[in-house]
């Protein structure tokens, strides 16, 4: 690997990073919530699928279906002092595709009883003219049986 090599990477693992951190910041309760949320969708490619398993059938949403919802709950009172943010997590790229996992925590109020998860999640990368976008995102969350080891 060439030194120039080794700096693209770098630089190419840094902007991915800042994706995800702009990601796990939408996903806090309170002020700028909705304008949080909104910002994700220049994180994505417009077709993006985003999957939700967590111990069911999972549900497959397109990036507004994704948001639309999340944006509700945030902002609808019933979730309060909610926040996600991610644990430890790993990063591979190769030319213009990438791939994040990474461990998550998750807490909150919700409807006045306080919650906390884990779980992992996993984002797949495709770099573009405008730079990196997320091209596939999926989770599952802790239960019974399944515990995050990372």
């Amino acid at each position: 690997m060439t030194a120039d090599t080794s700096a693209t990477i770098r630089a190419d693992r840094a902007a991915i990073a800042e994706i995800v951190r702009v990601f796990f910041a939408a996903f806090i309760s309170g002020p700028d919530g909705t304008t949080r949320l909104d910002a994700l969708r220049g994180l994505f490619l417009p077709g993006a699928v985003i999957v939700k398993t967590c111990g069911g059938e999972p549900t497959v949403y397109d990036v507004d279906g994704f948001i639309a919802p999340r944006q509700a709950l945030l902002a609808g009172g019933t979730l309060t002092d909610f926040r996600e943010w991610e644990l430890s997590g790993r990063t591979e790229v190769f030319g213009d595709i990438a791939q994040h996992f990474c461990s998550y925590a998750k807490s909150g109020v919700q409807d006045g009883t306080p919650f906390t998860g884990r779980g992992m999640k996993t984002m797949q990368f495709a770099r573009t003219s405008a730079g990196w976008r997320i091209s596939a995102a999926a989770w599952d969350d802790e239960r019974e049986g399944l515990v995050v080891t990372a």
